[in-house]
């Protein structure tokens, strides 16, 4: 019975505890670079401040941006590919980075020029947005505007949102199937305003099956995946092409 009384658990960090098996490898030769990234590795964003504004009397803000921070929230979704890393780690590392981008922004006296636009949501009903969160940061990261509706999103605004902001594709995440049917009717409304935008499904309740089985669906299996689908979606990929190449 003495387990009973042994509420030492409840708030541990197991993440913590876990004996870590990969570390941040080498991403620039440049040792200014390198420290910033790995600030964005460590989710350092007092630390990241000073480093990049040093880094900026030297280098172009551009060179920052790319070489370091993307380079660095790269190494971060490789580490959670991996296991390495969690959501927490993943968090801090994209408020790292979000730290340093605006800076770099500051001294170019305007925001940096996105790839394209991706709406994202976590599915009506549905409060558990785990798996948007690392999508968004991972999508930031990448160079991708994300247009970040939050969670328990009506099909409705969804569809309000693709006709506003025209994104290239939308993703939505459910953890529960009494949620995930609002993909369908999204795709379907979708359709029907003339925007046939791949729309990428995942969440623990979301299988390849259910979500190929509507037009405009494409399975999304990990979040990490997002940056390479948005970068199809940027280059004019169809939503068949997509499904063909990630869900074959």
């Amino acid at each position: 019975m003495k387990y009973l009384d042994d509420f030492s658990n409840i708030f541990k960090r197991y993440d913590l505890d876990l004996e870590v098996t990969g570390e941040a490898r080498e991403v620039s030769k440049d040792a200014t670079l390198q420290g910033i990234a790995k600030f964005v590795v460590d989710g350092d964003d007092e630390g990241i401040l000073p480093a990049v504004q040093k880094a900026l009397e030297t280098k172009s803000p551009l060179d920052v941006i790319n070489d370091a921070l993307i380079a660095g929230m790269n190494e971060v979704s490789r580490l959670w590919d991996e296991g390495v890393y969690f959501l927490p780690q993943v968090i801090l590392s994209a408020d790292a980075m979000s730290v340093g981008i605006a800076e770099c922004e500051k001294k170019m006296g305007k925001a940096m020029d996105r790839k394209s636009t991706v709406v994202t949501h976590t599915a009506e009903g549905d409060i558990h947005d785990i798996g948007q969160v690392i999508a968004n940061a991972l999508l930031n990261a990448n160079g991708y505007e994300v247009v970040n509706l939050g969670a328990d999103v009506p099909v409705e605004k969804v569809v309000a949102a693709c006709k506003e902001h025209r994104p290239v594709m939308v993703t939505g995440t459910a953890l529960m199937t009494t949620t995930m049917t609002a993909f369908p009717k999204i795709a379907h409304q979708l359709q029907a305003a003339g925007m046939n935008i791949p729309f990428i499904c995942g969440g623990g309740a979301v299988c390849e099956e259910y979500v190929t089985s509507y037009d405009l669906g494409i399975w999304g299996k990990e979040c990490s995946q997002a940056p390479g689908m948005a970068e199809d979606a940027t280059a004019g990929e169809s939503w068949e092409a997509m499904r063909a190449k990630w869900n074959g």
